[in-house]
């Protein structure tokens, strides 16, 4: 018996949105010092809205598929509705996590949260209250 779900083998195996946007409007890095994770995100937006997402991700099956999955929640989705992402939802998206593979979602919701703060301050926009002074999750 697989300690993986389907969904998440599915996003591993084959995961959506991989690569780099080269002008890409916001990028976020983080990374877990503890299993030596490290997710990049690439925001394109236009009126406000996601238009395209791609990552690249350095870590296990559960770091891929999360960042897999993150990316396909929030494609397409205003800003707002991104902002709103949580690991929870990235977890229940992919049918569940091993608990202890669950900081990989943590990591997918950061990554976004850092491609936002970077596409407001790059593009002069008032940052939401939400991603005032965000730091990502320390394990």
């Amino acid at each position: 018996m697989s300690l993986y779900t389907d969904k998440v083998m599915d996003h591993f195996e084959n995961p959506r949105n991989v690569g780099v946007i080269e002008d890409a409007d916001g990028i976020g890095e983080v990374g877990n010092p503890l299993c030596g994770d490290i997710m990049k995100m690439y925001l394109k937006v236009e009126d406000d809205r996601i238009a395209d997402v791609k990552f690249k991700t350095f870590g296990c099956g559960s770091a891929i598929a999360t960042s897999s999955m993150a990316t396909e929640l929030i494609k397409g989705k205003t800003l707002d509705e991104a902002l709103e992402l949580t690991n929870k939802a990235v977890v229940e998206a992919l049918d569940g996590l091993p608990a202890r593979k669950i900081h990989c979602s943590v990591l997918a919701e950061d990554a976004i949260k850092a491609a936002l703060v970077d596409y407001y301050n790059k593009s002069g926009k008032e940052m939401p209250e939400s991603l005032v002074g965000f730091e990502p999750h320390e394990d």
